[in-house]
């Protein structure tokens, strides 16, 4: 979830009583703070920010689906992503609606759809990655890995996450991303010595981590790790 500092900077727009409504996003976020993420935080951020807003906005609406697909509730993810898809996103919003959409239907299963959402917009996401820094870009090739994996292409799905990311400074979460859905990918293969290796480097980068931001945030990827060696992700 972002930071109240990291929402403003990132230039999404609040809805119309700018400052009523950052009280309300710091609030919520206090709920991400104690206790990470949690069906909790999704419903409280479902009650300020989209169930009780007339037009809530495409931010929040991706923001909410990401949060869902924390707590691996994918089916109620897609619910909230499937509102933004007559929108006309650009940018930003549209590159993470996009991941956000792959991630979402390639984990509930539906590697048809998947495809297809791949092919419709494949010629976007590479424009944007164009310009995209290295985590956007291992965003991306992990929903394209994920969607590999869901038709159970999982080779391929591999060599999609060997694609030559650097370390990004110290707890860089987005590699440790990158080596949870590779323990993923073969938990789904039944490929027991694959996994084996897969679980060592997961729990290798994990244990390099130091002084974490949040309090339950090491247990939590102790639990992403664990559960992705189960096929849940």
């Amino acid at each position: 979830m972002l930071s109240p500092t990291e929402r403003k900077r990132a230039g999404f727009p609040l809805l119309s009583s700018h400052a009523a409504e950052m009280k309300k996003y710091v609030e919520v976020y206090s709920l991400f703070v104690d206790k990470g993420y949690s069906k909790e935080l999704c419903e409280a951020y479902a009650d300020a920010f989209i169930d009780n807003v007339k037009k809530p906005t495409d931010f929040d609406l991706i923001q909410i689906a990401s949060l869902y697909d924390r707590i691996y509730d994918n089916k109620t993810a897609y619910f909230y992503l499937e509102k933004l898809i007559d929108k006309k996103l650009g940018g930003a919003e549209k590159f993470s609606y996009c991941t956000g959409m792959l991630t979402t239907i390639s984990k509930i299963g539906n590697w048809r759809d998947a495809e297809e959402f791949r092919t419709i917009n494949i010629g976007f996401l590479q424009k944007y990655c164009g310009k995209a820094t290295l985590k956007e870009q291992a965003k991306l090739y992990i929903a394209l890995a994920l969607t590999d994996c869901a038709a159970k292409n999982y080779t391929q799905a591999l060599k999609l996450l060997k694609f030559g990311y650097k370390p990004q400074g110290k707890n860089d979460f987005m590699l440790l991303e990158i080596f949870i859905t590779v323990v993923y990918i073969f938990a789904k293969a039944d490929d027991i010595e694959g996994l084996e290796g897969a679980l060592d480097n997961a729990m290798g980068c994990l244990s390099i981590f130091k002084d974490f931001d949040f309090s339950w945030q090491e247990e939590y990827y102790r639990k992403r790790i664990k559960d992705a060696s189960q096929g849940i992700l």
